[in-house]
């Protein structure tokens, strides 16, 4: 009976998705704050998914706030709080784009954050909001520029930034985004040794807006 009931387990295990048994909700060391160059999110990916800020021609949008641990992240965590209505993700959709997008936030990384869906949506908005960013349209369409001088670029517009706050993420030869580094107070902090290796150095390219 004990062997069964081990077997049992270990299958229930299996089906949920991966940490989820060991990811707690609000047990985290800092936020990782992920802002979107639009051009280069819409010609990936946003324009095929029919992403409604890729009709706006925005410069910058929201990706994600995620919880993070110093090395490492949790995910898919089981939340106290109830999952967010159909109209509750919708009333999203300006931020994040889609509702379908903001539900996926949320299940991956909003459940991990300890808040309600209403406190975790309205943290995410106040993150972006607090950021200062350039307007980085004079190097769009241009041959190609190092990432890392996008990265300072962005260092240099917020005075609050320290130099390993933020790093450049890239995709298939485009710059995509800014990760910013967050204390739990939402202050700057250093990024974990994890994301910085992530950053990308490479010369990129930046589709301009519209």
């Amino acid at each position: 009976m004990r062997t069964r009931c081990l077997v049992l387990f270990c299958a229930a295990l299996m089906l949920l998705p991966p940490r989820a048994a060991a990811d707690l909700a609000g047990r985290f060391d800092y936020w990782l704050l992920a802002v979107t160059w639009m051009p280069s999110w819409c010609a990936l990916e946003g324009d095929a998914r029919g992403d409604a800020r890729c009709a706006s021609a925005a410069r910058w949008g929201l990706h994600g706030l995620w919880p993070q641990y110093e090395s490492g992240w949790p995910e898919y965590c089981r939340s106290p709080h109830p999952d967010p209505s159909r109209s509750d993700t919708a009333a999203q959709a300006g931020l994040f784009g889609a509702s379908g997008l903001a539900w996926h936030q949320w299940r991956k990384h909003g459940r991990c954050s300890g808040l309600s869906p209403s406190a975790y949506y309205a943290a995410s908005a106040e993150a972006l909001q607090a950021r200062i960013l350039p307007d980085l349209e004079a190097f769009a369409g241009t041959a190609t520029v190092p990432a890392i001088r996008l990265a300072g670029l962005v260092r240099r517009a917020d005075s609050t930034l320290g130099p390993l706050s933020q790093v450049a993420v890239c995709r298939e030869g485009y710059f995509l985004e800014i990760r910013f580094c967050l204390d739990r107070d939402f202050g700057p902090r250093a990024c974990g040794a994890d994301v910085i290796e992530r950053a990308c150095r490479a010369p990129v390219r930046l589709p301009p807006p519209g």
